[in-house]
């Protein structure tokens, strides 16, 4: 848990230092940090699907979980969730789509990534947060960027960090007893797409997709390797 308190105590300071000085920005510098952002994110995604042993896998693993996530409205529960904390938390009477964008870009992108995934279970294993340590620099960089164009829906991702990473390191000694490394392989993978199509999505905005929904491919990914390995 030290490292995802590490990862949330970033946020918060790259998130309030762009919301005071990320004004003093010019537009331009601050359209072309979050491009840098949108790049690295893409290239990092990239390359953890590389790593994938069965590409046919992850591909079903994306177009069940992408049926699941439709089916279950995931992003639309996330954009619930973010119009509920700005009503009660930002003094506004009406959902504001600047606050829900900040609040989806900032959720998905810091606890997609494989680092979130591998960093959460070695710090709930063995104590070790260094991976988490790493992660936290990195989104603390993006919460500041983050929050000067898209606001204070940003820090509120720090409630779905907290669950999301603070529950993997909880269950991480469960979770060691049935996951194995290819299983551990191929979820990593199907969360590099994700990240390939945050890249394109949110950060270059190159044509809008619902990300939230695909989030299923992240379970669907492995219990596929699981099966496959029970029919052999």
């Amino acid at each position: 848990m030290i490292g995802t308190l590490i990862n949330i105590a970033t946020v918060l300071i790259g998130g309030i230092s762009g919301l005071l000085f990320g004004s003093r920005l010019p537009e331009r510098v601050r359209q072309s940090v979050v491009a840098g952002l949108g790049l690295f994110t893409m290239g990092y995604g990239f390359l953890n699907f590389f790593h994938t042993e069965n590409p046919l896998l992850v591909l079903g693993s994306l177009l069940i979980g992408a049926l699941l996530g439709e089916w279950w409205k995931i992003e639309d529960g996330l954009q619930k969730l973010a119009v509920f904390l700005e009503q009660h938390f930002s003094g506004k009477q009406e959902g504001s789509n600047r606050f829900v964008r900040g609040f989806l870009i900032a959720s998905i992108l810091f606890c997609v990534g494989p680092m979130s995934i591998l960093g959460s279970i070695q710090d709930g294993l063995t104590g070790d947060y260094s991976i988490l340590a790493t992660k936290a620099v990195l989104d603390g960089f993006a919460a500041l960027a983050f929050a000067s164009t898209l606001g204070v829906g940003v820090l509120f991702s720090i409630v779905v960090i907290l669950v999301y990473q603070g529950g993997l390191s909880l269950l991480a000694a469960q979770l060691s007893q049935v996951f194995t490394t290819s299983m551990m392989t191929e979820m990593n993978a199907a969360g590099g797409i994700l990240l390939v199509g945050i890249a394109i999505s949110s950060l270059l905005e190159i044509k809008p997709i619902r990300m939230g929904n695909f989030i299923p491919a992240l379970i669907i990914a492995p219990l596929s390797v699981a099966i496959l390995a029970l029919l052999k």
